[in-house]
């Protein structure tokens, strides 16, 4: 494994090839798929902290919206000035116009991890044994469709309001696309990422998120 992602790769294979052999004796043919889940929740739990962050900045999209919508009609013929007091308002309410993509960025790199996991034969010089795993007779490393793999999909040509709202869509797009282990790991984490999502909002840790009117002092300034 000579990629970027080579470290984390043989990083990723030790953890779940121990995990699987942990529950090989409980759980059998099943082992690998509940150490892929396994292996789910603690990189989720590890990477907890930036995804609240990043929900609060989803909240402070939803927040801004009237705000944003306001100056879009204000300066709809001065881009220059617009972009400028967007900018000043992200930086007065502590966020920026990216901060709500956080939990999808989080997913993507470990999700590329993953993929790469069940596509290579061997994995530091040795033979990759976790692709003798299936589960009900179909093995991990296969896929529904042939594709490049999820670092072929071009996220960044979408707007991030329009990505965040199509996500759950896209989770199941990806998944036919991937290995199976990749998709089982990206169907654990949507679900996760909905349950945190849920236990914030319920916990009072992310507010604010209910729209606001434009302050006055926007349509005072020229």
């Amino acid at each position: 494994m000579t990629s970027i992602l080579g470290v984390p790769v043989d990083a990723a294979y030790h953890l779940v090839s121990g995990f699987t052999s942990f529950l090989t004796p409980a759980l059998g043919g099943v082992a690998a798929v509940a150490a892929i889940v396994l292996f789910t929740v603690a990189a989720r739990l590890i990477l907890m902290p930036l995804s609240l962050r990043g929900l609060r900045g989803q909240a402070a999209q939803a927040r801004l919206a009237p705000q944003l919508q306001a100056l879009r009609k204000r300066y709809a013929k001065q881009p220059e000035r617009l972009q400028r007091e967007m900018t000043e308002l992200y930086k007065r309410e502590g966020t920026s116009l990216f901060a709500g993509l956080t939990p999808f960025l989080l997913q993507w790199p470990l999700l590329s991890v993953m993929y790469l996991l069940f596509r290579s034969t061997q994995i530091g010089g040795k033979a990759n044994t976790l692709l003798t795993r299936d589960l009900f007779g179909v093995p991990l490393g296969s896929h529904w469709l042939a594709a490049a793999g999820p670092l072929s999909l071009h996220a960044g040509a979408t707007a991030p309001g329009a990505l965040i709202k199509v996500l759950p869509y896209l989770t199941v797009v990806i998944a036919a696309f991937v290995p199976l282990a990749a998709g089982i790991y990206l169907l654990v984490s949507t679900a996760w990422a909905l349950a945190e999502r849920a236990f914030f909002w319920r916990t009072g840790r992310i507010s604010g998120a209910a729209p606001s009117p434009p302050k006055p002092v926007l349509a005072a300034r020229d």
